[in-house]
C-alpha cells in the first residue's frame, strides 16, 4: 500500500469514467519508453533506479562531511542555481521548523543553511556576508560545468572571504565541490586545490538531482536523515513500478493531467497549506516546466500557498479564465498543532472554534476551498501525505519525478532536455563580453 495517497475523486465533473481507461495504451507505451530506454532523452534516466543504485561509498562520505561541517561551522553557504539549489532548499525548508534559521546559534543543533549563486543580486550577497559576520562558515559549490555565471561569481566572492578569514590552506578544507566526475572547470579546480568533492551524476539532469549529492549534503548538514529520505524514495520506486493505471497512482496523476490538458486546462497550480512547503512548489515548478515546456506545448506550472494566497489569487482561481487545474499537496498531520484558547467573552466571534485546533480549521479550509473551486469550474486533484518526515519527502519526490516523466512522454515531449534554457545564456554571455561572443554582443547591443 502506498505511503501517500492520490485523490482524483473530485474530477468527476470534468473527466468521464471511461477516459482514464482509454489512456491505458498510451501510458503503457510511455512506461515502456521510460523503462526500456527507447524514448527521447534515455541517457538521463539514472534517477529512475537511483534510490537503490546510488553510490553507497559516496553516501557515507556525505554523512561524514556533514558531521564535520556541523562541528566546525555555524553557517553553511550552498552555492548553485536551478536544480543545483531548488531541491536542497525545498528539503531543508520541508524538514525543519519554519524559523529554524532565525534561532540563535545557542538554540540550534546544526548550522544555518543559506543559499547563494541563484541570482545576480549584489544586495543579496552583501547582506548574506553581513549576516555571517565573524562566525565560522563553510561553502558547498554545486555546478556540473563550473562556468555557470551566477554560481561562479558567488563562489569567487565567498572563496575570497574564506581565504581572508582562514588563510588558503584552511579555506580549502571548508570548500566542498559537487561537480562532474571527470571534467569541467570546477572539477579541475577541485582536483588541483584538494577540495573534498562529490559527483553530479552524468545520467541525472539537474531537476531530478535532489536525491544525489547535489541535495544530500545540504540536507544532511541541516540535520535531516538522508537515510530515511532515500528509504522513502526506494519504497516509492517499488510502489510505482506497474504500468497498470488501476495500481499506479503516480501514473494516474500523469494521465489525468494530460486528459485535462487536452480539454483546455493548460495551467496547473500546485497548492499547499503549510508555509514551509512554498519551496516544494518552486522545486516542482522547475521539474514540470523544464520537463514539459517544449515545442510550443506543455502544461504551464504555477503555484499557490493557501490559505494565504486565497486573499490574493482566490478571486481569479474562482472566477477567472477557466484554464486552471489544481493539485494540492495536503499534510494530514502537521509537525505541531495549536488549540484555539477559550475566552470569557466571545468578542472576536471565535467561540465556535474554542477547544478545536488550528489544523482542524486548516483542514476545513482545504475542504471548503476544494468544493468552491470545483463549483467554479476548476478541476481538483490532491496528494495526501501523512507527515513532513524525511521518509515521506523521499516518497513524495519520487512520486512527482516519475509522474512528470510519464506525463512528458504522454505529450510527445522529451522530458529530460532543456534546449530553450541556452538562449538567454548565450545572449547574457555576449552582452557581458565573454571571449568568443564579441560579434553577437555587438549585434545585441545595437538592438538595445
Amino acid at each position: 500500500m502506498a505511503h501517500i495517497t492520490f485523490d482524483s475523486s473530485k474530477l468527476q465533473k470534468f473527466v468521464h469514467d471511461n477516459e482514464l481507461g482509454e489512456m491505458q495504451a498510451m501510458v503503457t507505451a510511455a512506461d515502456s519508453e521510460l523503462r526500456n530506454g527507447t524514448g527521447a532523452g534515455a541517457d538521463y534516466r539514472d534517477w529512475l533506479n537511483w534510490p537503490n543504485d546510488y553510490d553507497k561509498e559516496e553516501f557515507d562520505r556525505i554523512k561524514k562531511a556533514a558531521q564535520k561541517i556541523q562541528s566546525d561551522s555555524q553557517v553553511f553557504v550552498v552555492i548553485g542555481i536551478g536544480g543545483s539549489y531548488l531541491g536542497a532548499k525545498m528539503a531543508v525548508d520541508f524538514l525543519n521548523d519554519t524559523f529554524y534559521n532565525y534561532l540563535p546559534d545557542s538554540e540550534r543543533k546544526t548550522p544555518q543553511v543559506f543559499f547563494a549563486g541563484n541570482s545576480l543580486s549584489s544586495s543579496y550577497v552583501y547582506d548574506l556576508i553581513h549576516l555571517i559576520g565573524d562566525r565560522d562558515f563553510s561553502v558547498n559549490i554545486i555546478s556540473k560545468s563550473g562556468t555557470t555565471t551566477e554560481p561562479s561569481i558567488a563562489f569567487r566572492i565567498f572563496k575570497d572571504k574564506l581565504v581572508e578569514k582562514y588563510g588558503e590552506a584552511e579555506a580549502k578544507k571548508r570548500i566542498y565541490a559537487t561537480t562532474d566526475a571527470n571534467s569541467g572547470a570546477l572539477h579541475d579546480e577541485a582536483k588541483a586545490e584538494g577540495y573534498e568533492s562529490f559527483v553530479v551524476p552524468d545520467g541525472i539532469g539537474g531537476r531530478y538531482s535532489v536525491l544525489s549529492a547535489v541535495g544530500l549534503l545540504p540536507i544532511a548538514v541541516s540535520g535531516a536523515s538522508i537515510d530515511d529520505l532515500m528509504q522513502g524514495a526506494a519504497d516509492a520506486e517499488a510502489e510505482y513500478v506497474s504500468p497498470d493505471l488501476t495500481k499506479n497512482e503516480a501514473y494516474q496523476y500523469a494521465a489525468y493531467r494530460n486528459i485535462l490538458y487536452r480539454k483546455g486546462y493548460t495551467t496547473e497550480l500546485l497548492e499547499n497549506y503549510e508555509p514551509n512547503m512554498m519551496m516544494f512548489s518552486e522545486w516542482w515548478k522547475q521539474l514540470a516546466g523544464e520537463s514539459e515546456g517544449k515545442d510550443q506545448k506543455g502544461i504551464y506550472p504555477s503555484s499557490a500557498n493557501f490559505t494565504t494566497d486565497l486573499h490574493s489569487l482566490g478571486q481569479y482561481i474562482q472566477e477567472g479564465l477557466r484554464n486552471l487545474m489544481e493539485t494540492v499537496v495536503k499534510v494530514d498531520k502537521p509537525n505541531h498543532d495549536v488549540e484555539v484558547p477559550k475566552e470569557p467573552q466571545d468578542l472576536d466571534g471565535l467561540g465556535y472554534l474554542e477547544g478545536k485546533t488550528m489544523d482542524y480549521a486548516n483542514t476545513k479550509a482545504f475542504e471548503g476551498v476544494t468544493l468552491a473551486h470545483i463549483d467554479g469550474g476548476v478541476p481538483n486533484m490532491s496528494v495526501h501525505i501523512p507527515d513532513q518526515t524525511a521518509y515521506t519527502l523521499g516518497y513524495l519526490i519520487y512520486f512527482f519525478e516519475i509522474g512528470i516523466a510519464i506525463s512528458g512522454y504522454l505529450n510527445g515531449i522529451n522530458p529530460f532536455n532543456q534546449p530553450g534554457v541556452e538562449a538567454y545564456k548565450t545572449n547574457m554571455f555576449a552582452l557581458l563580453g565573454k571571449p568568443g561572443y564579441e560579434e553577437l554582443g555587438q549585434k545585441l547591443n545595437d538592438r538595445l
